[in-house]
C-alpha cells in the first residue's frame, strides 16, 4: 500500500492462486481490472481502493467462492452491478466511483455490511441532502463517545454507533455523517474503542479523550446542512492505552494522511510523535471554505506506521473529537441575541413583505406556465400513443443502464433528428436507442410520425421499431440493431465489408420489395420521401433494412399531384417533387434509382473529391452512359424491379 505505483495491474497476478490477502490501495493504478483475478480461487480479501482503475468489475469477483471483503472505493470504475452475488461476500465499497443504473436486489440482503440505512441520499455524489437550504453553522461530535459539553461550553454530540468494514451512519437531523472503510488484518473490525479512564494532559477536558473513533483505513466525516462561508475545523487526537480484553499497553504509533474538502492539509500525521507521547491531547485547527453546505473531513491510512499487532491492530487513523464553528462572516447565521433581532425586524419586514408578494405573483405565473406545458405534453403525448397500433414503452432509467448513461463510446451517429447509441437491454438485446435533441422543434413532429409509420407497417426489409420513451421532455426510439450498419458507409470506405455483384444486387431487390411493400402492399400508403444510401441498414447477413420514417407521409395513389412542403436530402429528390412539390410514389422510386447507381458506380450520389465536372453523379452517369449499360448487372437489377414507374 501507498507504494505509489503506476500503470495497470499485471496480469500475472492471477498467478497468485494461493494468495488470502490482496491490498494495492493508494496507489496510481489505472485501467480495468485484469480477468485473470478470476483464478485467485483462495482469495479472501481484495482491497483496490484509491487508485485510478476504470472499467466494469468483472463477474467472476461477485461469483468468487472465497471472497468475503471487496473494497472498490475511490476508483473511476463503471457500468452497473450485477444481479446475484455470492452469499460468502458480505462487505462491500464500491463509494466514489462512476457507476450506474440501480441497485440490484442482494444490497438489501439481511446481515450485508452493504445495507443502506436512513440517510443514504446524504452521502451521494454532490451531497443533495440541505443542500441549498442549510440549517446549521457549526457541529461538533465526540467521536465514539457521550454527549458532552467541553469548558469552552463547546456541545458535542454523542457518536457510538458501531460501524462496520463498509458502512456509514446519518444523524436524524442530517447534522452530520461519519463512514468508515476497511477491515482489520487477522482481528475482528473493531472501529469503536474505549480508553482507560487516565486523565490526558495538554488539555482541559481530559473526559472528551475516553473514547476514539479508530478505522483500518478510510475514515470520512461530513458535516451537512452548513451555511456557506469560511469555518475553522479543529480536529483533537491522543494516543491511548485500550481496555477491550486481553489488556495490553499501546506500543505502535499511527501515521496518516488528513483531507479536508478533498484537499491534503497534513500528510503523514504522527499523532505520538506530535504530542510529544501517549496520554497527551494535541488539537490541529485549519480553515476550510464551505460554498455548497456541505464539509468533509477526511482520515486516510495509506500504508505507514504500525500494523497487526495482536487483537487490536494499530493501523489506521483514531480521532477523539471534531468540531467545525464559523470564521468571519457566515451567512445566515442566526442573530446571537434578541436586541438584534428588533433592531431588524422593520428592515426585515419591509424587504421580506413586498418580495414575497412578488415571489408569490411570479410562482403563480410558473405554475399555470408549467400547467399549460403538462397539457400540451399530455396532448402530443395521447396523440402519440392513439395513433395506430400503440408502441411498447420503456423507461428513461432502463435505456440509461442500456446504452451505459448514453456513453460516448457506444455512440453510432448523429443527425437533424438527435443521436444513435448502441444498447443492450436487461434481456439481452442488442438495440439501438435513437435520442431527441432538446433544442429539436421539428424532431418532435418527426418523432409522432416515426411512430406512427412504421408500427402501421411490418416488413422484412423494414427496421423494426421494439418501441419507444415519453417520460417529460424525454423523446427516445428504440430499434433493433443491424451490426453492418448503413449501405453508404460500406460502399464509400466507411467500413471493412467488400460488396460483391451478387450481394450489390440482392441489396438494390431488398431495398425494392421494401419499398414495392410500403406503396402497394401495406394497408396503408406510405411515402418515405428521403430514400438514400445512409437510410438502408445491413443485417449481419447484409440483407437491406429500410429505416428513418420521421419525414414519411401518407398518400392517396387517385391523388397524383398531392402538393406539399418539401422535404429531404438534395440530390435524391425527384425534380417535379424539388420544384413544385408534386407528391407521389415516384418521389422514392428517383431516390431509388439515385441509390442504386451509387451500388452500381460505387460514386457518391455528390462527391466535391471530384472534378468539377463529375461532381453530381447524374451527370457522371450521362457521360459514362455507355459503358455502365453494357453491364450486364445493372440490365438484371433494372429489369427485376417491379416498382419502377418511369
Amino acid at each position: 500500500m501507498d507504494n505509489n505505483f503506476t500503470g495497470k495491474l499485471p496480469d500475472f497476478i492471477g498467478s497468485w492462486t494461493r494468495m488470502t490477502d490482496l491490498r494495492f490501495q493508494g496507489n496510481s493504478f489505472q485501467g480495468p481490472i485484469p480477468s485473470s483475478f478470476s483464478r485467485l480461487t483462495n482469495l479472501s480479501t481484495l482491497d483496490l481502493s484509491f487508485n485510478n482503475l476504470s472499467g466494469q468489475i468483472p463477474l467472476s469477483l461477485f461469483n468468487s467462492s472465497s471472497l468475503q471483503f471487496l473494497f472498490l472505493g475511490n476508483n473511476s470504475i463503471s457500468g452497473s452491478l450485477p444481479s446475484e452475488k455470492n452469499s460468502r461476500l458480505t462487505t462491500i465499497d464500491l463509494s466514489y466511483n462512476q457507476l450506474s443504473g440501480s441497485f440490484p436486489p442482494w444490497v438489501n440482503t439481511s446481515g450485508l455490511q452493504f445495507v443502506l440505512p436512513s440517510g443514504l441520499d446524504c452521502l451521494q455524489r454532490n451531497i443533495p441532502c440541505l443542500r441549498g437550504s442549510p440549517q446549521y453553522y457549526t457541529f461538533a461530535i465526540n467521536c465514539g463517545g457521550k454527549a458532552m459539553t467541553t469548558s469552552d461550553q463547546t456541545s458535542f454530540d454523542k457518536e457510538t454507533e458501531n460501524l462496520g468494514a463498509a458502512s456509514y451512519y446519518v444523524t436524524d437531523t442530517q447534522r452530520w455523517a461519519v463512514s468508515n472503510i476497511g477491515n482489520y488484518i487477522n482481528s475482528p473490525n473493531q472501529t469503536y474503542v474505549v480508553s482507560s479512564l487516565s486523565q490526558f494532559t495538554n488539555t482541559l477536558d481530559s473526559e472528551l479523550f475516553q473514547s476514539a473513533r479508530q478505522s483500518p483505513s478510510s475514515l470520512r466525516y461530513y458535516g451537512l446542512g452548513l451555511q456557506n462561508g469560511n469555518y475553522t475545523v479543529s480536529l483533537q487526537f491522543a494516543e491511548t492505552l485500550f481496555e477491550d480484553p486481553p489488556k495490553w499497553t499501546s506500543l505502535g504509533k499511527r501515521v496518516f494522511d488528513i483531507y479536508i474538502q478533498g484537499n491534503l492539509v497534513q500528510k503523514d500525521f504522527d499523532i505520538r510523535k506530535e504530542a510529544g507521547g501517549s496520554f497527551k491531547a494535541i488539537k490541529k485547527e485549519f480553515i476550510a471554505s464551505v460554498p455548497n453546505n456541505f464539509l468533509e473531513i477526511h482520515l486516510f491510512w495509506a500504508g505507514k506506521g504500525t500494523c497487526c499487532i495482536p487483537y487490536q491492530g494499530l493501523h489506521g487513523p483514531m480521532i477523539s473529537a471534531i468540531s467545525a464553528s464559523p470564521k468571519g462572516t457566515v451567512s445566515n447565521v442566526p442573530p446571537t441575541t434578541s436586541s438584534a433581532k428588533k433592531a431588524k425586524t422593520g428592515l426585515v419586514v419591509g424587504i421580506i413583505v413586498p418580495i414575497g408578494i412578488l415571489a408569490l405573483m411570479l410562482l403563480f405565473g410558473v405554475f399555470m406556465w408549467r400547467r399549460k406545458q403538462r397539457r400540451l405534453r399530455m396532448a402530443e403525448d395521447e396523440e402519440l400513443l392513439g395513433s395506430g397500433a400503440r408502441p411498447n414503452t420503456f423507461s428513461y432509467a432502463e435505456l440509461r443502464t442500456a446504452t451505459e448513461d448514453f456513453n460516448d463510446s457506444n455512440k453510432l451517429g448523429e443527425g437533424g433528428f438527435g443521436q444513435v447509441y448502441k444498447g443492450k437491454l436487461a434481456d439481452g438485446r442488442e438495440v439501438a436507442v435513437k435520442q431527441l435533441s432538446v433544442t429539436s422543434h421539428q424532431g418532435k413532429s418527426q418523432f409522432v410520425t416515426e411512430i406512427a409509420m412504421i408500427s402501421a407497417v411490418q416488413h422484412r426489409n423494414l427496421v423494426k421499431l421494439y418501441g419507444c420513451c415519453i417520460e417529460g421532455d424525454r423523446r427516445v426510439l428504440v430499434y433493433e440493431y443491424l451490426v453492418n450498419k448503413s449501405l453508404d458507409q460500406a460502399l464509400f470506405g466507411k467500413s471493412s465489408l467488400q460488396l460483391d455483384w451478387p450481394t450489390r444486387f440482392n441489396i438494390c431487390l431488398g431495398t425494392a420489395r421494401g419499398l414495392a411493400y410500403l406503396h402497394e402492399e401495406s394497408r396503408v400508403r406510405i411515402v418515405h420521401r428521403d430514400v438514400k444510401a445512409s437510410n438502408i441498414l445491413l443485417n449481419a447477413d447484409l440483407n437491406p433494412k429500410i429505416s428513418d420514417f420521421g419525414l414519411a407521409k401518407l398518400y392517396d395513389d387517385k391523388k397524383t399531384h398531392l402538393s406539399t412542403r418539401v422535404a429531404g436530402t438534395y440530390g435524391y429528390l425527384a425534380p417535379e417533387y424539388a420544384l413544385w412539390g408534386h407528391l407521389t410514389e415516384k418521389v422514392d422510386v428517383f431516390g431509388f434509382g439515385v441509390v442504386a447507381l451509387e451500388i452500381i458506380s460505387g460514386r457518391q450520389n455528390c462527391d466535391l473529391s471530384m472534378d468539377k465536372d463529375k461532381v453530381y453523379l447524374l451527370e457522371w452517369v450521362c457521360l459514362h452512359s455507355l459503358k455502365i449499360l453494357y453491364s450486364i448487372n445493372i440490365i438484371l437489377v433494372f429489369s427485376r424491379m417491379k416498382i419502377l414507374k418511369l
